[in-house]
């Protein structure tokens, strides 16, 4: 990378944002940009994510672009390697190559007032950008928990998004901490193998059965010679969701025969009622994202494994302790704990127009205008950024949206001429987040009785879209100039000039 290199656009991440980002920017004709990646190639939580078993929970012709529809997946659900060689082929399909930087973490970013531009530290270099826009993602690092007495575990610890694939489970007595959508997939996929398999549940999860099957060669071969097909697959299951966003958003007691139908799968799967009391949830279906297995109970009922209903709460040696001060024997920790989705970590290497950084603008909560631009920080903006995650439905359709409005933002910096920034004015920023938070109050996400990942810590929903995804596409298919003020670069001859002049009248007085 040059040493003062400067590109018009500085993509951050080459996840499904970051991608999606470099192809609109080149059918926007914009070719002046860099993707900055931290790894050594593509494909961002589908890259980092090669636990065994893991595979998304949305349908494969939903969870693609619909720019770049893929006429072959193999199942209706779609395995983690199937969805990384789809982001491997968007980035040769659309010529992105020339454009990504791999290797190339960003260290620090800081907004320079006077010229109107950032300034990246990367990895490998020095760059300067007119806009930037951060597609890190809200499950990019890995969150585990402080607990005591882990620095001193004797055995294997790791975390389900660094999967240690040398490490064989085969006879250990192996501990998986956490019952969120990895968990539920790595239960079964790793029970065979382990000796002994003790699963630590603070919260059960609800669990619906996962209606997956192979896609036949017919269906691919039908999408493969009428696009339209595919494109009507497509939209018959956005349609779906839409329709079922009014009970998470508005109605929740709607939920309860979906409710009906999870409490129908545990009984069905899981005998023994003692066993089936502990992974039935006590809070609001809905409240928590609905998981999809058909695996996950029955891998609990097996005679290899226990349940533990709570949390860990320290590591003695190789003993672990619950807070119901059960005690368990371990080889290997598996962390299956989430990330870091409130507390996005690349906050804390943006500083903006006040000197300070992001992550400090936010210490109260996560706030920005439309999911994408956040007050004092210029030219900035996330893809999924706050209050643009979804309970019910696909992420690439709010990614698509967001492309939207960054196309539109770029296209009012050039109608603007020369030199120019746009700034989200805090009132505007202010009033859109008071609308999404009162229209959040009657969410089953906030009234459901559970504790989210949703939920920052000040308790506040800052993480999820309470609407459907037509709505939110409405409210970012253009930039409204009335939300920012627009900067301009003071020309130095403007500057010189007028300090001349302030001299002459010095002068003549």
């Amino acid at each position: 990378m040059a040493e003062h290199e400067h590109v018009r656009v500085a993509v951050i991440g080459s996840g499904f944002g970051g991608l999606g980002a470099a192809v609109r920017l080149r059918r926007e004709g914009i070719t002046d940009f860099v993707v900055l990646e931290r790894a050594d190639s593509v494909g961002g939580t589908w890259r980092d994510n090669s636990y065994p078993g893991c595979a998304c929970d949305v349908p494969s012709h939903l969870y693609s672009f619909s720019f770049a529809p893929n006429p072959d997946w193999p199942r209706t659900f779609s395995g983690q390697p199937h969805i990384r060689a789809y982001l491997e082929h968007v980035a040769d399909t659309f010529g992105l190559r020339p454009h990504i930087r791999l290797n190339a973490e960003v260290r620090m970013m800081r907004w320079d007032s006077d010229a109107l531009q950032w300034e990246i530290e990367t990895a490998n270099g020095r760059l300067t950008a007119d806009v930037v826009v951060s597609a890190t993602g809200p499950l990019s690092d890995p969150k585990i928990p402080d607990i005591p007495g882990l620095a001193e575990f004797p055995g294997k610890v790791f975390h389900s998004a660094r999967w240690d694939h040398d490490y064989d489970l085969s006879g250990k007595r192996v501990a998986m901490i956490g019952t969120g959508a990895s968990a539920i997939q790595i239960v079964p996929a790793i029970q065979p193998k382990a000796g002994r398999l003790t699963l630590f549940q603070r919260t059960p999860p609800w669990v619906m059965p996962r209606m997956d099957r192979a896609i036949t060669g017919a269906e691919r071969w039908l999408h493969r010679q009428l696009p339209f097909t595919g494109s009507a697959r497509r939209g018959l299951l956005w349609g779906i969701r839409e329709l079922q966003v009014s009970a998470f958003t508005k109605h929740p007691n709607q939920l309860w025969l979906i409710e009906s139908l999870a409490k129908s799968n545990i009984a069905r799967s899981v005998k023994d009622p003692a066993l089936r009391a502990r992974l039935t949830p006590s809070y609001r279906i809905g409240c928590k994202r609905i998981l999809l297995s058909s695996e996950y109970y029955p891998a609990l009922a097996k005679p290899n494994v226990d349940v533990v209903a709570s949390g860990l709460t320290e590591v003695r040696g190789s003993t672990l302790i619950a807070a119901d001060c059960s005690e368990t024997e371990a080889d290997v920790i598996i962390f299956g704990t989430g990330f870091h989705v409130t507390d996005m970590p690349i906050a804390d290497r943006v500083v903006g127009v006040n000197g300070t950084t992001l992550a400090e603008e936010w210490k109260g909560g996560m706030e920005s205008l439309r999911g994408a631009t956040a007050a004092g920080f210029p030219n900035w903006m996330t893809i999924i950024g706050p209050n643009t995650g979804l309970g019910n439905s696909s992420m690439i359709l709010m990614i698509e949206s967001q492309l939207n409005y960054m196309a539109d933002y770029l296209r009012q910096l050039t109608t603007l001429g020369g030199k120019a920034a746009l700034a989200a004015r805090p009132s505007a920023v202010h009033a859109w987040n008071r609308r999404v938070q009162e229209r959040m109050k009657r969410t089953v996400w906030n009234t459901g009785g559970c504790t989210s990942w949703y939920l920052d810590a000040n308790g506040r929903n800052t993480t999820i879209w309470p609407g459907t995804t037509g709505e939110f596409r409405r409210a970012t298919r253009e930039v409204d100039l009335a939300e920012y003020e627009v900067l301009r670069v003071r020309a130095a001859a403007a500057v010189s000039a007028e300090a001349d002049a302030e001299e002459a009248e010095e002068v003549s007085a």
